[in-house]
């Protein structure tokens, strides 16, 4: 007959597993008779997002009311006429494409040369309206103010 394939390193593994196998019963065996004494569950926590066990030293109280879990939208006010003014910051007549920066919101909005009335380079000042494009507003009706 042949000799068991049982090797050294195998009998090593079975005894660990049987070994884990009973220090889970008993700390089961522990749990079943101890249970008060179940442990704090509870994580706290930081202002910064950091989790804790400790609940934090000078704690906040917020109400549920004062939660707002969606954004209002806010929209840009029309102006009277329907002109913005800006400044030209980038043209590339090659390309035939650039962006004024809006006068009031600092928005920097595109301009096709398709969309000019007139002639325009880089640092000229120019009264537009606004058309939604699909990345974004774009300007159109462009004229150079004189």
């Amino acid at each position: 007959m042949g000799r068991s394939q049982e090797t050294f390193g195998k009998k090593e593994r079975e005894k660990k597993r049987q070994k884990k196998k009973e220090e889970k019963a008993r700390r089961k065996e522990e749990r079943k008779a101890n249970p008060e004494d179940k442990g704090d569950n509870i994580t706290y926590m930081d202002v910064y997002g950091n989790f804790h066990d400790t609940p934090p030293e000078q704690a906040e109280k917020v109400k549920a009311k004062d939660i707002s879990l969606n954004m209002e939208r806010v929209e840009a006010a029309p102006d009277d006429d329907g002109q913005r003014k800006g400044t030209v910051t980038h043209f590339n007549h090659s390309k035939g494409y650039g962006f004024i920066k809006d006068k009031k919101s600092g928005q920097s909005i595109f301009v096709h040369v398709n969309a000019l009335e007139e002639e325009v380079i880089e640092g000229n000042l120019v009264s537009f309206e606004t058309m939604k494009g699909p990345k974004g507003p774009n300007a159109v009706k462009v004229k150079v103010i004189r």
